[in-house]
């Protein structure tokens, strides 16, 4: 059994104003998808420059912000929402929804495609490398917040955490960390390495994402509120990732009649 490190939620401090960890991580996550996106910006086939990285960071971290906050408190704490909606706002506290912050992107992401006259799919594909900076990043600040822990296990790393009682628990949200962040980020920036048919590597990350939470929910504790839906065994996580999976199926699938990503016009 491993000690959990037991690090203060609050990273510093400047006067009343206290900076906590979780927020300097998704502060980590936007600067680290920005470089990413101007990196990938350099690629000859990339849908946007890379002085354009800079607004599209800018409406991603609205959609994840607001989006993340809002699915959160739809999908798990509706009650609580209704009564308190100003609670979307306190990002320092935990509780992001990726799947809200998923539809948030879109959202964020189909406004800049309007306004820059930009393929919607297309856009997608260029950032989903980017956002996998992010999602590690969040599951780190998820840990350091001994949140979302995993379940009881007499594994070697297994840790206890405050909060979760005296047994060692798998610390599931190191699990989602790698998979989410490393792991897909490899995957994803391999296969941009060259020009792709419109869809295919948001439809990659669509389906390894849905698969990565899907198989970590099984070592990961269930929300006390909802716990198992069906079966013993089903959590809300794999409820939503589940179709993730099947419209990234779908998408690889379409990408195969769409063309390969042109090249940008220099100018």
């Amino acid at each position: 059994m491993l000690t959990y490190p037991d690090i203060d939620p609050v990273a510093f401090a400047l006067g009343p104003v206290k900076v906590h960890w979780y927020g300097l991580m998704y502060l980590t996550g936007f600067v680290g998808g920005w470089l990413v996106g101007r990196l990938k910006a350099r690629q000859p086939w990339s849908p946007v420059t890379p002085e354009q990285v800079d607004d599209l960071v800018f409406y991603i971290a609205m959609g994840v912000i607001l989006g993340g906050r809002i699915g959160s408190t739809l999908f798990y704490y509706p009650s609580e929402f209704l009564s308190n909606p100003l609670m979307i706002f306190k990002i320092w506290e935990g509780g992001m929804s990726f799947h809200g912050g998923m539809l948030g992107v879109f959202f964020a992401a189909w406004l800049y495609a309007r306004k820059y006259k930009l393929s919607f799919i297309q856009l997608t594909d260029f950032f989903a490398v980017g956002v996998t900076v992010g999602l590690g990043a969040g599951r780190i600040g998820n840990f350091i917040n001994a949140e979302l822990w995993g379940r009881v296990s007499d594994v070697p790393w297994a840790m206890v955490f405050p909060g979760a009682g005296p047994l060692p628990r798998h610390p599931s949200m190191l699990y989602e960390a790698i998979l989410e962040g490393p792991v897909l980020f490899a995957i994803l920036w391999v296969a941009g390495m060259r020009p792709r048919h419109t869809g295919f590597i948001s439809g990659l990350f669509m389906i390894f994402y849905g698969l990565f939470r899907f198989m970590v929910e099984f070592v990961r504790e269930p929300d006390a509120h909802l716990g198992y839906l069906a079966f013993g065994w089903l959590t809300m996580g794999q409820v939503l990732s589940f179709p993730m999976i099947l419209v990234g199926l779908y998408l690889l699938y379409w990408s195969r009649s769409q063309p390969i990503q042109p090249m940008r016009e220099k100018t």
